[in-house]
């Protein structure tokens, strides 16, 4: 192609696009360039200069290749292509010398500090550095900031990276640390001395490449070597994103993201990192039967016969929890079939329509975001339902995207036109006539589902599929339960939403259901893994598994299968979701047509064959909704505490202190 540059790199001719950096191109050529401050997600800071590298023809001294792109290079005095070499006696001189530098003041304390052996420091001191210092002096010493209960600091650590700067002012846009001083009196602190509060902080250890800044819960507890690692899948939010979860026996030490460009890129948000301590807590680890009005510990044989007594001849409601894997939905819907039951999973009253896939799943990828330059926001507060789709939302404002609402106003971290709050403006929008370029502009519209939660929720979908329809837009509904859309999918549903499933219902089967208050009445069996509210409703409490202890597929906001493979196993009795309803429908008699996992997927994939392509968003048919009448009221704001949404988050310590802590920032008077 025309537009590429060729370069040659320790002997190695390559091409690549000429805006890319020297660092970019070597890694093209298969050449590791040590780093510190350079992050591919950040904006360049060229501050630690350990990516030097030798411009042959250049100035006569290494070169930062962080910061030099290809273009600035000059060819050879014949016109040959432009030399870089990384391995030279220069080059070599060079990193030593700032690798030194850097151990200066750098305090000797690897034995107890938490990034140790998985420490960039360490291994590129081992790879790059020497066996030796030339300073005596005393080092230097920087006092400790408070950033709060998620980000531990020893900021003697501390070699100035910038990077943790650059990623609260740059992604999370909440620009609450800096760099003051100059030359040894330089450090990096947080502004006034206040503590973080973005909902994505926790990213700042991701980023820290010495340990200056480490995970203050997970703290003295556990090493790298010691953890067993598992790919899996976060169900605090819809997004999906990737995560990883360390476990050092049978217990969840620490959640850390997977970087996945569809989804989440490499970020976390914090209610999906540290919530690994409510998966401790207030665990169901046996069966209960309520008797005389109080429960009491139960085996599996006397659980099983009160649910076949309590189930017999009633009408049954089977309703899904907002963390529930298809599979066992799948399991259960199956079985409430044979008990000629109905299944309900839209516990928050959304209008969703059963079957029209770009009804609830929608049009648009996330992806689509990063190229959209016309954002509409509908009745949907992306800062509190998904932190990093929020985060994605300012990298394309940051690339020149304008961003307008309908809703309650909200700091999200960018500026909003804010349209208007309530229905009137949302229409008058679809009486607006649009120029032929405008409609040719990639244009993007998220709908919230708490905008779809009202009796009016199905005319409000069809208002916003009908503005796609007039702009050219795609469409992204932002779910906030991590199973509704996998629900959907697999027609966990019935006639008139949750009130037509329990109108004139006996008996409710509550998989993970601690959303709602059942009503008083019918025969409640309650299957979680939390003694939440469902449990304290229940006649008969089953205790199943949680996400991390089971292998199980959600279905994204965006409709994008994923699998979450299992990192340890359930606490005490408790048992996998499918394992429970397949053994109890034995006991019903009526026995599900499955004895393993990979049976019960065959069945599923068979019935569904969309969900067996992991990783892959299907295109859904585009089918509008009709357009109906809509109320005057405005769209609400957020029904829940962000930290206190599902019972693993209320059960942890660690996400009661930042409701607390949020909620003390939301009442404080400013100062005069």
């Amino acid at each position: 192609m025309s537009d590429l540059r060729k370069l040659i790199v320790d002997d190695v001719e390559i091409e690549v696009p000429p805006q890319m950096t020297l660092l970019q191109a070597c890694e093209v050529a298969g050449v590791e360039i040590p780093r510190f401050c350079y992050h591919e997600r950040l904006s360049i800071a060229g501050n630690c200069r350990m990516c030097l590298v030798e411009v042959v023809g250049g100035p006569p001294k290494p070169a930062a290749s962080c910061a030099m792109q290809v273009k600035d290079l000059r060819p050879g005095p014949d016109g040959q292509p432009p030399q870089v070499k990384t391995n030279t006696p220069m080059v070599k001189k060079a990193r030593e010398g700032v690798m030194e530098f850097l151990l200066i003041n750098h305090p000797l304390d690897c034995p107890i500090c938490d990034q140790g052996g998985e420490c960039d420091l360490q291994d590129q001191a081992m790879a790059y550095g020497v066996d030796f210092s030339r300073y005596r002096e005393p080092k230097r010493a920087a006092i400790d900031m408070d950033l709060g209960p998620l980000v531990k600091t020893e900021m003697t650590r501390c070699i100035s990276c910038t990077r943790c700067v650059r990623f609260i002012t740059e992604v999370a846009g909440v620009p609450e640390m800096g760099q003051t001083g100059r030359g040894e009196d330089s450090e990096i602190t947080s502004y006034l001395g206040r503590m973080l509060t973005s909902e994505m902080q926790g990213n700042v250890i991701d980023l820290c490449p010495v340990g200056a800044l480490t995970s203050k819960p997970y703290a003295f507890t556990a090493r790298p070597w010691e953890l067993t690692k598992t790919e899996s899948i976060d169900v605090m939010d819809a997004l999906g994103s990737n995560i990883r979860v360390d476990a050092k026996g049978r217990e969840v030490m620490r959640i850390m993201p997977r970087n996945n460009d569809g989804v989440n890129e490499e970020w976390l948000a914090d209610r999906s990192r540290f919530i690994w301590d409510g998966l401790r807590r207030q665990r169901l680890d046996k069966p209960y039967v309520r008797e005389g009005g109080k429960l009491r510990p139960a085996t599996w044989a006397e659980a099983f016969a009160a649910v076949k007594a309590g189930l017999a001849g009633k009408r049954v409601a089977a309703l899904a929890g907002d963390l529930a894997p298809v599979e066992a939905m799948f399991a259960l819907k199956l079985l409430t079939e044979k008990l000629g039951g109905v299944t309900e999973c839209r516990l928050d009253g959304a209008r969703l329509p059963a079957g029209n896939r770009s009804g609830y799943a929608g049009t648009a990828r996330i992806g689509d975001i990063d190229h959209a330059k016309r954002i509409l926001l509908v009745g949907v507060n992306p800062r509190h339902d998904a932190p990093v789709l929020n985060a994605r939302l300012r990298k394309a404002w940051l690339g020149g995207a304008m961003i307008a609402s309908v809703g309650q106003p909200a700091d999200l971290t960018y500026p909003v036109d804010h349209i208007g709050t309530g229905r009137k403006a949302l229409a008058d929008l679809n009486r607006e006539t649009l120029t032929d370029e405008e409609k040719a502009t990639p244009s993007l519209i998220v709908l919230g589902e708490g905008a779809l939660t009202s009796d009016d929720g199905a005319a409000v979908l069809g208002e916003v599929m009908a503005l796609c329809e007039l702009t050219g837009s795609k469409l992204l509904i932002l779910h906030t339960a991590a199973s509704r859309v996998g629900a959907m999918d697999i027609g966990f549903v019935a006639e008139g939403g949750l009130k037509g499933a329990l109108e004139g219902a006996e008996a409710v089967y509550a998989l993970g259901v601690d959303e709602i208050d059942i009503p008083a009445g019918p025969f409640v069996v309650y299957q979680g893994s939390h003694g939440d509210r469902g449990a304290h409703r229940a006649d008969v409490i089953l205790p199943g598994a949680a996400w991390t202890e089971e292998s199980g597929i959600f279905v994204n906001t965006e409709g994008r299968p994923q699998m979450a493979l299992r990192a340890g196993f359930p606490p005490g009795q408790a048992r996998e979701n499918w394992a429970v309803l397949r053994a109890l429908s034995a006991e019903l008699g009526a026995t599900l047509p499955f004895d393993s996992l990979i049976a019960l997927r065959q069945q599923l994939f068979a019935a569904f064959p969309h969900l067996g392509h992991i990783e892959e968003v299907p295109e859904n048919p585009w089918t509008p909704v009709a357009r109906g009448d809509m109320s005057g009221q405005d769209f609400g704001g957020p029904a829940v505490d962000h930290y206190l949404a599902n019972p693993v988050l209320r059960a942890s310590t660690v996400m009661a202190e930042l409701s607390r802590l949020a909620a003390g920032r939301h009442h404080a008077m400013a100062a005069e």
